[in-house]
């Protein structure tokens, strides 16, 4: 089950952008022409203040200079973990194009202004998603999860949704962005963004 990755070329020194923000977008748009299947997919990776590493995937619903935004119950496991221990890693496997995007960082919740503006875009039956669900809480069966829904609609009717107290945003502000392009022979080329003492970002390359 192995492959060459021969398609795609090089990432070298001299073609990286300026900074990692430029090199994101122009990464992840050329991802969204090439019609990769949910190219904002990104897997988040959390740990408990003890070390015990969780992941899953997420949406990216945000990027810019500041870092990268998704949206989560707060009380869900992701939730619970990033509020005890704020460092997290994300994971954009581009892996028809040969490409990931690794970065570190520390979570910080959004603003309530900027929480409630998102969550006004959802579709409606988003919303009452995230007034239906306990997400990661332990239920008996599928039937809980109908029966929260009913009650969400029950409860706000035709009416407007608003985003609840436990749910909403976080920024991962970054430490690291690396990008990883994939080469022939597993010699890929990994150039990483580090944020230094300054504020100011440095690159270095990594071995392969």
């Amino acid at each position: 089950m192995r492959r060459d990755y021969t398609e795609r070329g090089a990432l070298l020194e001299a073609e990286l952008a300026a900074d990692w923000r430029t090199q994101f977008a122009a990464w992840f748009d050329e991802a969204v022409e090439l019609g990769l299947p949910e190219p904002n997919a990104m897997i988040v990776s959390t740990a408990t203040p003890e070390g015990r590493p969780s992941a899953r995937t997420v949406l990216l619903k945000e990027y810019d200079e500041r870092g990268f935004v998704f949206f989560t119950n707060y009380e869900s496991r992701k939730g619970s973990e990033l509020t005890a221990n704020p460092y997290a890693s994300l994971v954009f496997p581009w892996f028809p194009i040969q490409r990931q995007v690794l970065v570190t960082g520390v979570a910080e919740r959004v603003s309530r202004a900027e929480t409630e503006a998102y969550f006004a875009s959802r579709p409606r039956g988003s919303q009452l998603g995230a007034w239906a669900s306990p997400q990661s809480s332990v239920l008996p069966d599928r039937a809980a999860v109908e029966a929260g829904l009913a009650a969400a609609q029950e409860r706000f009717g035709d009416g407007p949704i608003p985003a609840p107290g436990h749910w909403g945003g976080f920024l991962v502000v970054p430490e690291t962005v690396e990008f990883w392009q994939g080469r022939s022979s597993r010699l890929h080329d990994r150039l990483r963004f580090v944020r230094t003492g300054n504020g100011s970002w440095a690159v270095e390359r990594l071995a392969p």
